[in-house]
């Protein structure tokens, strides 16, 4: 019987029906960057004011172990029952819909967020074994293409789901994040108990077995997906800056299937192209955002990638990434203080770009990937939370506003996905994997840097690091 946390507010909270319209295909906007105008729907009336309850004062730790503990459920209590790992999605008001579909990439996260459970004291050592026994063996019998997991599996059977119409074989970027979390488990647990050091050997075993020279097409450049069906025919290139660097330098750290500098070089930094003299805020951009390159892209682009790569001192030939991350957030933080559109609610405590559910212009859930660049006056909670190493005076404010608005935002697994003050404090009351996992792992990296340590100790990593050519450490 799966352990169950003892039950909070977030756990009796009344859920309250929403009609569900789902975009699955991750969409980037397209919009032209400069500065944003008016919002489009100016004509509608303001919405009611509405006092928020009144919520005790808590402090910073309780806050940020109130929100690892409760977003933790999503990993835990909320998994794929078959596999244990992570679903795609979580509907609370229906909670069996698409219970089925494991997100292999949201699945690494899970195990990171695993691992913080066992140092928070959420679920004892001998639990947490238990449970990523069962996930690693379902990744070790899951569907591989040439070692690289899709993006989602089926939790029942471990074969593929098509993330779109050729879009049914292996995903690099997917398999990146899954591998980013492996490696943590294989550090975590490699001096511990028969049982344990029997997981880490499995973990270790199953990242090394991506064969990431498969997906160049001996060229010097990643590419994102191979289908056994479609070959190569989405002929998408991974190229910074978004959230592929750790394709790359686990492709160098692969002791078996290693690239050359030459393909990190001319694929994610393009010769130096990556550069940006951008700055916005009084802050430099440093590295070119597609589609937003004086605001910078959505936040995850700064989030998945250093889950376990600690950008704070990481430099290659072109940029600090350190820097850039801080940067990235502190300008989607001035943006909101800004509010150049005039967004009701967006302020120094209420702040948070990045793709999440969304608001659909007839008040239905949709899916949007929020930046400064497409601005739709909707506010992502993983989007300030996440970003507590690099801001987090203004990340703790934002939580404590999120927190102060509990009654409409925490539900039974953490902040929900989404909302927006400007339609009368409209909810998208459901959660994404993706958007979860970051939350109690940055936290966590900001308290304690586990994740960090964890990742950068590995050998393999560090020789990866030094072939691409980085500098790394304080």
């Amino acid at each position: 019987m799966p352990f169950q946390l003892q039950p909070n507010i977030g756990d009796k909270m009344k859920m309250r029906p929403i009609f569900i319209f789902l975009l699955l295909a991750l969409v980037f906007s397209c919009s032209e960057d400069g500065p944003p105008g008016p919002t489009g729907e100016s004509q509608l009336p303001d919405p009611p004011k509405e006092e928020p309850p009144e919520v005790a004062i808590i402090s910073d730790e309780d806050l940020m172990e109130l929100t690892q503990k409760e977003t933790f459920k999503y990993f835990w209590n909320y998994a794929e029952p078959n596999s244990g790992c992570a679903r795609e999605r979580f509907h609370p008001d229906n909670p069996t819909y698409d219970i089925s579909t494991v997100t292999t990439g949201g699945t690494g996260f899970g195990l990171m967020a695993i691992l913080v459970g066992i140092e928070r004291n959420y679920i004892s050592r001998e639990q947490a074994v238990t449970r990523l026994q069962k996930m690693l063996n379902f990744l070790e019998n899951a569907d591989r293409f040439h070692g690289a997991w899709p993006h989602w599996l089926d939790g029942s059977t471990g074969k593929v789901k098509p993330f779109s119409a050729m879009d049914n074989g292996g995903d690099l970027v997917e398999t990146a994040f899954v591998a980013q979390g492996l490696i943590t488990v294989k550090e975590y647990f490699k001096e511990g108990s028969p049982a344990e050091k029997e997981l880490a050997t499995k973990a270790d075993a199953l990242w090394k077995g991506v064969e990431w020279d498969w997906y160049t097409q001996d060229e010097n450049v990643l590419y994102w997906h191979w289908s056994p069906n479609h070959n190569f025919a989405i002929n998408l290139q991974l190229k910074g800056y978004n959230e592929t660097l750790i394709a790359y330098i686990l492709a160098a750290a692969s002791p078996d299937y290693s690239i050359m500098k030459e393909v990190y070089t001319n694929g994610w930094a393009s010769n130096g192209g990556i550069k940006s003299n951008k700055t916005t805020y009084n802050y430099p951009l440093l590295v070119k955002h597609p589609g937003s390159e004086t605001y910078g892209g959505p936040l995850f682009f700064s989030h998945y990638s250093f889950l376990g790569l600690d950008p704070i001192g990481l430099k290659d030939a072109y940029v600090d990434y350190g820097e850039v991350s801080i940067n990235h957030a502190s300008i989607n933080y001035r943006y909101a203080v800004e509010n150049p559109k005039q967004f009701i609610g967006y302020g120094p405590d209420c702040w948070g770009l990045s793709a999440s559910y969304s608001r659909n212009s007839d008040g239905s859930l949709g899916y949007s990937a929020h930046s400064p660049a497409n601005d739709v006056g909707v506010i992502s909670p993983t989007a300030a939370i996440s970003s507590i190493p690099y801001t987090p005076t203004e990340s703790l404010k934002a939580m404590h506003y999120f927190y102060q608005h509990k009654d409409k935002l925490l539900g039974p697994a953490g902040f929900y996905d989404a909302f927006s003050p400007q339609y009368n404090f409209w909810v998208a009351e459901a959660y994404l994997a993706i958007d979860q996992g970051p939350q109690i792992i940055m936290i966590e990296n900001y308290r304690t840097g586990l994740l960090w340590k964890l990742f950068m100790q590995n050998k393999e990593v560090k020789a990866g690091l030094t072939k691409l050519g980085f500098t790394y450490g304080n």
